[in-house]
């Protein structure tokens, strides 16, 4: 019997949770878009998604330890906030252009929505895998 991998769903897990903080770090900046001094936030994507090991080169992993490379898996990324470059300077120190976030937000939705629908569609696979085909 084959050991169980530890991530299914591959680098989605891990997509998902950045898109979840992107999406909360852009309501944010929505939030205060009329907040004088306010400077929009933004995660950096890629970065923090190749610090997760998502940029080719995974980690090593092994099953048990006293492997070569054993408890050396990649821990969610911590990414870090950046602040956006504003497109229109305002006389408020303000940096938020409330129609780049909100196109950043419904982007940000539909790459989110993607890696759920692929997660989904892996777990409807092992299902059918399981139980042979019968519901």
């Amino acid at each position: 019997m084959s050991p169980i991998p530890q991530n299914l769903f591959g680098i989605h897990s891990q997509a998902l949770d950045l898109w979840q903080r992107r999406a909360d770090v852009l309501a944010n900046n929505l939030a205060n878009a009329d907040t004088p001094g306010y400077l929009a936030r933004d995660i950096d994507f890629r970065k923090a998604l190749s610090a997760a090991g998502g940029d080719g080169n995974l980690p090593l992993q092994a099953p048990t330890a006293g492997q070569i490379g054993a408890g050396s898996s990649a821990a969610p990324a911590s990414a870090a906030l950046e602040y956006r470059v504003p497109t229109q300077p305002s006389m408020d120190g303000n940096t938020v252009d409330a129609q780049v976030e909100q196109a950043d937000f419904a982007a940000n939705s539909v790459h989110y929505q993607a890696s759920l629908s692929f997660i989904t569609a892996q777990i409807h696979m092992l299902r059918t895998a399981i139980t042979g085909g019968q519901s």
